[in-house]
């Protein structure tokens, strides 16, 4: 059974992506008790899964690597992962939280070695590659997941595939036996980092993602372009697996539109931009980047980097809302329908493949937990006094580029500890 030691002077952090690890580690590091718990495996979120960071095209695995030292070192900082909170009741400074952990099915002996993973067959799709690929039923999430350990896939779980699996880890590390536990905990504060997804492309339905197999998401080509992706970094039509080389984006898939995501999510301008980038480097000169927009927001220092992309000769710019996706059968090219805003021109265009530029969503609809708290009408978190000692860290109060969202989780984190420290003067 898990043993965690909390109280109205602890501190509980949702949630273990970018934004969830900085608000622990400021609190932690300010010597404030602190639990974070995260829903999968590991921690890392949907920074772990990007190739590079805009503007300065840097790897997130740098900033990881100084996180994870920073986590490591911190004795005030217990981590959860594979847990969820089912229920919070009480008030600021004192909130009774419910909390269920699901088994990993593999203990702390492990070394991550990947024997079990040698050992068994059975495959599902790689959550971390979008479904993009497949993954062994013992796995470690990814290359930099923290916890470092295998996880055993629980649809395993009584074949003779979970059997292998134990039989061939050389430290007994592998717990069949595990069960799910609930945990109950007294916490003083409550930061919600929470996170996005991307919104369901299957929803576009005149963009044809869910029947035209090069309409693909940005999420996806943010994937593809990584060497540790499920194509080894090339640029890969899903039909045929040929190269694609003259590749479209679509702004605003499914934004800033009421009959999908009403808000803008500010970053898939910018996150476009980035990604023209990576068909530069495939394949310099030969690459083609064909970028249909509404209107581009690269605000701020931001600005710079579209200035320098506006001036790259592969890369088009047109002012267009696409009406719609076809496919040419023969070629299995999807073909852009719309017109051209700025002359007024009607257009059928055939690209290799083309990429929606999707926008971010809430990953909780908070509606659906039995949790008192203030949201807007896009389903984000308020900050709303209301909320008492609940605060939004990051894209759980609207959707971020990594360095806002970073900014806000250290806001949300001082915030948090205003709160503990007028429990521990109350309690003096």
């Amino acid at each position: 059974m898990t043993n965690v030691v909390a109280t109205n002077q602890t501190i509980l952090v949702v949630g273990g992506g970018i934004s969830g690890m900085t608000a622990a580690l400021e609190a932690a590091e300010c010597g404030k008790d602190v639990i974070l718990i995260e829903k999968n495996p590991s921690l890392g979120g949907r920074v772990a899964q990007l190739y590079k960071y805009f503007p300065k095209m840097c790897f997130p695995t740098c900033g990881m690597e100084i996180n994870l030292r920073r986590i490591k070192s911190n004795r005030r900082l217990r981590i959860l992962t594979l847990t969820e909170v089912t229920s919070v009741t009480g008030d600021t400074g004192n909130y009774s939280v419910t909390l269920k952990l699901s088994p990993r099915y593999v203990n702390e002996n492990c070394t991550a070695c990947g024997a079990c993973a040698n050992a068994v067959t059975a495959e599902f799709d790689n959550e971390y590659n979008y479904g993009l690929n497949k993954r062994k039923s013992a796995y470690l999430p990814f290359a930099m997941a923290y916890p470092q350990r295998y996880v055993i896939d629980s649809r395993i779980i009584g074949t003779e595939e979970a059997s292998k699996a134990k039989a061939a880890c050389p430290v007994n590390a592998i717990d069949l036996d595990m069960q799910v536990q609930e945990l109950k905990i007294t916490v003083g504060a409550i930061i919600w980092a929470t996170g996005w997804k991307p919104y369901d492309a299957n929803k576009i339905q005149p963009y044809g993602y869910d029947r035209i197999p090069n309409v693909i998401t940005s999420v996806e080509f943010e994937r593809m372009a990584d060497p540790l992706g499920p194509t080894g970094g090339k640029l890969l039509r899903p039909s045929d697996q040929k190269e694609a080389k003259n590749i479209a984006f679509i702004q605003c898939a499914g934004s800033r539109d009421r009959n999908y995501l009403k808000h803008c999510s500010r970053m898939c301008c910018t996150a476009t931009l980035k990604q023209t980038t990576y068909i530069r480097e495939k394949y310099g000169d030969e690459g083609k980047a064909n970028i249909y927009y509404i209107d581009i927001r690269a605000i701020d220092r931001f600005e710079d980097l579209y200035q320098k992309v506006k001036q790259d000769p592969t890369v088009t710019f047109i002012k267009s809302k696409v009406a719609s996706i076809t496919q040419d059968k023969s070629t299995g090219n999807p073909i852009l329908n719309g017109v051209n805003t700025e002359g007024y021109q009607r257009y059928s265009t055939p690209y290799d493949l083309v990429v929606l530029a999707v926008g971010m969503e809430p990953s909780v609809d908070f509606t659906q937990l039995p949790i008192n708290i203030t949201l807007n009408e896009s389903g984000f978190i308020e900050f709303d006094p209301k909320n008492g000692g609940q605060f939004a860290a990051g894209c759980a109060s609207d959707a971020l580029d990594v360095n806002r969202a970073v900014q806000h989780a250290t806001a949300s984190s001082l915030r948090a500890i205003q709160v503990i420290n007028k429990v521990a003067g109350a309690e003096a």
